[in-house]
């Protein structure tokens, strides 16, 4: 299945003639040493810029976001503009679509490991309790209501974030919660919410496999096997009539 991340990048590597999906492609070393990537160009005024600059702006952000997922050194940014330079230019030193299997595990390498170096942060930090699926629940205010059994319906606010701190998703923007089964989720949400008490927030960090594994939701930024992290407000539990 198509990602964000994939989509953007087959647009960069589109113009030289690529049809490759993947992640950054694989650091390759250069003919000529003398030659160096372009430097960073200097910060911007949107306001300063035509409306067509503006859209030009914002298709590098978007892939410069999407490729943030993979922690790229500043070297191994310098070979990924080098790149797209000499891809552009028609001079690519070598052939993407040859590079396609290895662009692909590059990829899947990368966001190994910045997940689990996410699991490893998140599980330092004070408070958090590692279950034993390998979900990281870290309560960041204590609720002062009933906890939801797994058949309950739960009202939540929530915010997800890749591990590159970016927001894939909210309802605190939309300003509405979210009702939904919490057998229902899933399982990072099931297991985490279900020791929450209405009234509290919790942190989830969620390993791939208790999240949305090798099938994350269709046209979202969420990659194959991301470990995610939500920040989660238990609001209410509708229709529970425990005394």
């Amino acid at each position: 299945m198509r990602t964000m991340w994939m989509a953007t990048l087959a647009l960069v590597l589109g113009a030289t003639g690529a049809h490759a999906q993947g992640g950054a492609p694989a650091p390759v070393k250069k003919a000529e040493p003398a030659a160096k990537a372009p430097a960073a160009p200097a910060a911007v005024d949107p306001s300063e810029l035509t409306e067509e600059q503006q859209t030009i702006y914002a298709l590098g952000a978007s892939v410069g976001k999407d490729l943030s997922l993979f922690a790229l050194t500043p070297e191994e940014v310098q070979i990924l503009q080098r790149g797209m330079v000499d891809g552009m230019a028609g001079t690519a030193a070598l052939e993407p679509k040859e590079f396609a299997p290895k662009i692909q595990a590059f990829a899947k390498s990368r966001q190994a490991q910045a997940g689990n170096a996410a699991l490893v942060r998140a599980a330092r930090e004070p408070g958090a309790v590692k279950l034993p699926s390998g979900v990281i629940y870290r309560e960041t205010q204590a609720g002062t209501g009933k906890s939801p059994r797994a058949t309950d319906t739960v009202k939540v606010h929530y915010e997800g974030r890749l591990v590159d701190g970016s927001i894939f998703d909210t309802s605190a923007k939309r300003g509405i919660p979210v009702e939904f089964p919490l057998n229902g989720v899933i399982p990072c949400w099931t297991q985490g919410v279900s020791r929450m008490k209405v009234g509290g927030k919790a942190k989830l960090t969620c390993p791939g496999d208790t999240a949305y594994g090798e099938r994350p939701p269709s046209g979202s930024r969420i990659p194959p096997n991301a470990v995610l992290t939500f920040d989660v407000e238990l609001v209410a539990i509708p229709g529970d009539t425990r005394q």
